[in-house]
């Protein structure tokens, strides 16, 4: 196992974490109890030590997993957990209010097991709440040791820089990390936050590596019977009409050439792409079975060269952009 930097802080993490967004899910391709705690297990023993999970990942039933596998083992393990979607019919369970934080961070104590959170998340923005209000909330639970560091998820960069720069006007704890989707299909972040996130001293913690499932191999351009993708509604990110182009195609025939040469899988291939990038702190692995964290966890043994990461970058470039093309030909200054 690796390990890296969060942001500017100085909290350690290994540089794949394991998410458990599905760990103790009802329906659907979940995985359950028993299976949830091997997979915490394997990850742990190979010297992984930051899981992730939220207050809503299955109703609350991933929380309760990670705090009953923990048990003698909390101290060297980094929790991060989040806040922000509704947890009840109440009419104040939601958001990012003073009320709804405190009693979900509360809650997520209680179903985690343990006395404090490693690293809180604010799950998304609130439009209705001032983000004064929230601030001070986060930080009258580091006050009383509930929580220990901050960050941010799905916030757009203006909201994520005013955010951050209320920190530093009320004189408060930053926020450290930023947990945001990103992949060799899915580059939109490059726009506009990873600049933000180096400027202001936030560690990105990636989810959806492998493109919802598309860069993991298994889908050809025939439309899948099978597997997420042919699960998802039209609409849903890691949807088919999403996902089948011509330029996504040829990152695949790039991934695949690579496999060959270094005897790995696509997803190794294209995780360790994402590990190649220095604003990245760690790859959050939204594994359902043992054997694909396995696979995913072989990784860290590909180390790309700096052509092949360039090749699938020239690959998977974004479209130019305004005012983004423009400052490339014009704003940068020579001295």
């Amino acid at each position: 196992m690796k390990y890296r930097q969060i942001g500017k802080s100085g909290l350690i993490s290994s540089n794949l974490t394991l998410g458990t967004m599905i760990f103790g899910e009802k329906s659907g391709r979940a995985t359950s109890e028993e299976d949830a705690i091997k997979m915490i297990n394997y990850y742990l023993d190979l010297g992984g030590n930051h899981i992730d999970t939220a207050n809503v990942y299955a109703d609350g039933r991933s929380e309760e997993i990670i705090g009953k596998t923990l048990k003698g083992k909390r101290d060297k393990t980094i929790i991060s957990t989040k806040v922000r979607f509704r947890t009840s019919s109440d009419i104040n369970a939601e958001g990012l209010s003073r009320t709804h934080i405190v009693q979900s961070v509360d809650d997520s104590l209680a179903r985690l097991k343990t006395d404090y959170i490693d690293l809180l998340y604010l799950h998304s923005f609130d439009p209705i709440t001032p983000l004064e209000e929230t601030i001070r909330a986060i930080e009258h639970l580091i006050d009383k040791g509930k929580v220990r560091y901050i960050g941010v998820s799905n916030f757009k960069a203006w909201q994520l820089m005013k955010a951050q720069g209320l920190t530093k006007y009320l004189n408060t704890n930053p926020f450290i990390a930023a947990q945001y989707q990103y992949s060799l299909v899915k580059r939109d972040l490059e726009y506009e936050f990873f600049d933000l996130f180096e400027s202001e001293g936030l560690g990105l913690l990636t989810w959806g590596p492998l493109g919802g499932g598309f860069l993991s191999g298994k889908y050809t351009k025939d439309k899948p019977n099978s597997g997420r993708i042919a699960s998802t509604s039209d609409d849903t990110e890691e949807s088919w009409e999403r996902r089948n182009s011509d330029k996504n195609w040829q990152i695949i025939n790039a991934i695949e050439s690579l496999t060959k040469k270094y005897n790995v899988t696509f997803s190794q291939v294209a995780i360790a792409w994402i590990l190649s990038n220095k604003v990245v702190s760690s790859v959050i692995l939204g594994v359902r079975t043992l054997d694909q964290l396995k696979d995913n966890m072989g990784a860290n043994n590909l180390y790309l060269t700096l052509d092949e990461v360039n090749l699938l970058n020239n690959l998977s470039q974004l479209p130019e952009l305004y005012p983004y093309r423009f400052m490339n030909e014009y704003g940068n200054r020579e001295i």
